[in-house]
């Protein structure tokens, strides 16, 4: 037997997201959302670097392409460890 136990409804009105209040809360939030999406691309682009490179069983075109993901995943990391500082800049230049 299962016993559920459900809480009325309130009237009460749910904020998701406060609205950002400085230009300097959205290039924080940019700034993040970028960090985010360069190390979730980077890991995709090492994952099927590393399937392609294991799978390429000495053919040297696959191979070479692994390679190239690979190579891209590493950009990518780079990419979202220097997001931070490009942000800084452009918190500098925007005030």
């Amino acid at each position: 037997m299962l016993l559920v136990a459900v809480a009325p409804a309130s009237a009460d009105t749910v904020v998701l997201a406060a609205p950002p209040g400085s230009l300097a809360d959205v290039i924080d939030r940019l700034r993040n959302f970028l960090i985010g999406l360069a190390a979730g691309l980077a890991t995709l682009f090492l994952t099927i670097g590393g399937v392609r490179y294991l799978t390429a069983d000495g053919d040297p075109g696959e191979v070479e392409r692994a390679k190239k993901g690979l190579r891209n995943a590493a950009i990518g990391y780079g990419v979202a460890m220097l997001a931070p500082v490009l942000a800084a800049i452009l918190q500098s230049l925007v005030g």
